[in-house]
């Protein structure tokens, strides 16, 4: 079985199970999001997938409904719900992207998904990570997790974003891209669990 197949088949394998498994628990935290404040319980945002291809991505919802407003969440945003700061917290808001992974719209380890708009507008040596299927987690989420804890209060969040801490993200993510392994898949995801636990994470090694 090649690599792609192989990631393929752990995706598949992970999401249904996961699934499964934690029905009861997002079945709950619905529940919880939706009385909370007005509003959905999942929050649905277009995102680029593989091939710069857009599908819809999944979360539950951590803000309140409005309208406009910058697609960078910073910190202290007043539109993120108390329930909503938690979830973020601890990625619980991600659980529903699993069926984005059994869909095949994503993957379990890759780049972040992002919105069409900011792809747009990203540095040109940083749009060949836009080729590859978005991932739940990948060495980015685990270790620039936080827009805000990166920012130093810049006043032009969304600039700085695509500056800044884009080229850091993607100069990240290819340390994993190069080889995108099996093995490499399942070293993500464990310091990913590392990280959600609290306890440090390996430091990445630099592409080539």
């Amino acid at each position: 079985m090649g690599v792609a197949a192989s990631r393929r088949a752990l995706d598949v394998v992970v999401s249904v199970t996961g699934l499964v498994l934690l029905a009861p628990l997002m079945l709950l935290l619905a529940l919880v999001v939706r009385l909370s404040s007005p509003g959905p319980a999942l929050f649905r945002q277009r995102r680029v997938g593989s091939g710069r291809r857009e599908f819809t991505m999944l979360k539950f919802r951590t803000m309140r409904v409005t309208h406009g407003g910058s697609e960078i969440t910073a910190r202290g945003d007043p539109r993120v719900t108390g329930v909503g700061a938690l979830l973020r917290g601890t990625s619980l808001d991600e659980l529903p992207q699993l069926l984005n992974v059994l869909r095949g719209e994503m993957t379990l380890v890759g780049p972040r998904p992002e919105t069409p708009a900011l792809a747009a507008r990203y540095p040109e040596d940083c749009r060949w990570v836009l080729d590859h299927r978005p991932g739940i987690t990948g060495p980015t989420q685990v270790r620039l997790r936080d827009v805000e804890a990166l920012s130093g209060g810049a006043d032009d969040t969304e600039r700085w974003y695509l500056e800044v801490l884009v080229p850091r993200r993607v100069a990240l993510d290819a340390t994993y891209l190069d080889r995108p392994t099996l093995l490499a898949t399942l070293v993500v995801l464990k310091d990913t669990a590392l990280h959600l636990l609290g306890r440090p994470t390996p430091r990445a090694r630099p592409a080539g």
